[in-house]
């Protein structure tokens, strides 16, 4: 059998116009896994309502970020990929959840490339049901309609990985070498709280409270904000961070039904009124620099900090092609070749 890699990254619109970002929009936001609730509720309050309001100002928002040679996310992105393919000796592909990458079409480069055995490889360190496993379900599909003598495996969330834990704190400790920081935010992509008790394989352990992610629990293999939580954990243990000068909290979200709090611009907000007037902010549910990261965490973010009286605002930046990170996804893949058993 020959083996292909399949690395796939959330997606990004063909451009920044509004056409391009309601198209992307709209397929991103019909993704049962994101707004999950009834197809035809879904149907009207994506098309119905969001699709005629927000092109427009996410619009905008790309234009903010977008560089001459593209969407940052699917340029840093085709970067990993080709870094990668110099380490390891199986064919690497790229493909995107949403937009005109397709996984489908990640799929067939790697047939048409002789490849039988595909090693699925989502770029999230920690599972969720709107991340991995909307990623994981698409290709499983996909391989039943369009690709039935193909074989695929998926990595597994490696939030928790030593090597993964190592390598972003020592992007953290180099990216604030020399920065006077009071504080440092720990900022992960939001998620409806439905979804953390909708991906409970226990159906009772997930509460949301102060003790459920602290205690030991197999529900925790599908755990966005025990993910999340443990990450934050596990590097300010390996920075030996002290007590009170770290947090963690969740931007992004959508709509009014509860998601995962503290919520980001609330947390940066309060930091501001607490007086402190350096923070730093990293991104660890993304590996590649996105909307975001660049636009509402490095933008935004940053305003309201200094609206509240803050100086200095200093933005980690993903792990993107950074080499210790692309050496350590380049091992882990040979692993897989190497030896079938274990992934990682």
């Amino acid at each position: 059998m020959k083996k292909g890699i399949l690395l796939v990254n959330l997606g990004s619109p063909d451009s920044p116009e509004p056409k391009d970002v309601k198209k992307y929009l709209g397929e991103f936001l019909m993704d049962e896994r994101v707004i999950d609730i009834p197809y035809t509720a879904r149907a009207l309050l994506v098309r119905g309502i969001i699709l005629k309001t927000r092109p427009k100002a996410s619009a905008a928002a790309y234009k903010k970020i977008w560089w001459d040679e593209g969407s940052p996310l699917i340029v840093l992105s085709e970067r990993l990929q080709k870094k990668i393919q110099e380490q390891v000796n199986v064919p690497v592909a790229l493909a995107m959840r949403y937009g005109s990458m397709t996984i489908k079409n990640g799929l067939q480069e790697l047939v048409d490339n002789g490849v039988d055995e595909v090693l699925l490889f989502p770029l999230y360190p920690q599972f969720a049901m709107a991340t991995t496993e909307t990623i994981t379900v698409l290709a499983e599909k996909l391989r039943q309609d369009f690709f039935p003598n193909l074989s695929i495996k998926s990595v597994p969330a490696f939030y928790n990985k030593p090597d993964y834990i190592e390598v972003l704190s020592n992007s953290i400790k180099r990216h604030l070498q020399d920065k006077d920081y009071e504080h440092l935010l720990f900022s992960y992509h939001g998620v409806p709280e439905r979804h953390i008790r909708k991906s409970d394989v226990t159906k009772s352990h997930c509460k949301i409270d102060g003790s459920c992610c602290a205690t030991s629990s197999k529900a925790h293999e599908f755990c966005y904000r025990h993910q999340c939580l443990e990450v934050t954990r596990l590097v300010a243990e390996k920075l030996q961070l002290e007590a009170g000068c770290y947090s963690t909290s969740f931007q992004s979200r959508l709509g009014f039904d509860p998601w995962l709090q503290p919520y980001t611009d609330r947390t940066i907000e309060r930091l501001g009124k607490k007086g402190i007037k350096n923070m730093a902010i990293v991104t660890p549910a993304f590996v590649s620099d996105c909307l975001e990261t660049l636009e509402e965490i490095a933008m935004e973010g940053q305003e309201i900090f200094h609206e509240m009286g803050g100086k200095t605002f200093t933005t980690i930046p993903c792990l993107n092609d950074d080499r210790e990170f692309v050496d350590l996804l380049s091992k882990w893949i040979n692993n897989w070749v190497e030896t079938p058993v274990t992934i990682h």
